[in-house]
């Protein structure tokens, strides 16, 4: 025994701080689970500088809610939407500005990780920013659909915007008959394409863990999939540094930054594997 050193015995030990525990234990609940799934809101993004739409600094906040109607004037004049398209940008140009710069942060990364390691199943993203293709992640399902992409609002296929030929308006889709092409971004009043919303609930119900990361519970049907997970015996983990409608359904929150609890997640999981 070395003179003047301290020996602390486990029964002794000081606690670890509370955020070291919650990962600890988030770990533990992921190690044990079949089928992951991570349900991931905008405060991801917002590590990565997206500003988000809700809060005292949203864009709603600064600029005011988009219409209310706007699938509805899409589908009474299509044509109509795809002119007003250019026109409307300056609105959002923060938010334009902002996507076209961001990349993927440590959250995104950890999540990569942990599909790449076997423990993450799946991921439902209400965001719509490509950072998580950017990142590595495979599979993923986009719930509001994908910036970079367009959608036939008939059959659902969907292109990369970027090389898609738009010579007429509204552009007509090549692969069926009568559908009509618009961004993949779902907008209010438009229904949740069916096939993601499909997946969606195929992946809730053969999960028996949930990561919450970043959302703020509001938004459904994404704020349900937690709750009918739960009502399944499945179990939550919530990362978020605030509270949210959902916080008293959790079996373990981690009250930090998705970058530092979920490289957290990865580096427990990879020391105790």
């Amino acid at each position: 025994m070395d003179e003047g050193r301290a020996i602390i015995s486990p029964r002794r030990r000081p606690p670890l701080p509370e955020l070291d525990r919650a990962i600890e234990e988030a770990a533990r609940l992921i190690a044990g689970s079949r089928h992951v799934v991570s349900l991931v809101g905008a405060g991801l993004s917002a590590e990565s500088g997206v500003p988000t739409f809700r809060g005292p600094e949203g864009l709603w906040t600064k600029h005011g809610e988009p219409d209310l109607r706007d699938y509805d004037r899409f589908v009474e004049d299509p044509k109509r939407w795809w002119e007003m398209r250019q026109e409307r940008g300056s609105r959002f140009a923060e938010l334009a500005q902002a996507l076209d710069t961001a990349v993927p942060n440590d959250g995104h990364f950890a999540l990569r990780d942990l599909e790449e390691m076997g423990r993450l199943k799946h991921i439902i993203t209400q965001n719509i920013d490509n950072l998580h293709q950017i990142a590595g992640s495979q599979a993923i399902t986009e719930i509001h659909g994908n910036r970079t992409k367009l959608r036939c609002v008939a059959c659902n296929h969907r292109w990369p915007y970027e090389g898609f030929p738009i010579d007429e308006l509204p552009p007509k889709c090549p692969d069926c008959t009568n559908g009509i092409v618009k961004g993949d971004t779902v907008m209010f009043g438009e229904p949740i394409p069916r096939d993601a919303l499909d997946e969606c609930i195929n992946q809730t119900r053969r999960c028996d863990c949930m990561l919450l990361i970043g959302t703020s519970a509001v938004v459904y049907p994404a704020a349900q999939f937690p709750v009918d997970v739960k009502n399944g015996g499945g179990v939550l983990i919530e990362v978020n540094p605030n509270e949210t409608p959902l916080t008293g359904l959790c079996d373990v929150v981690l009250r930090a930054s998705a970058g530092e609890a979920l490289t957290g997640v990865v580096e427990r999981l990879q020391t105790s594997a």
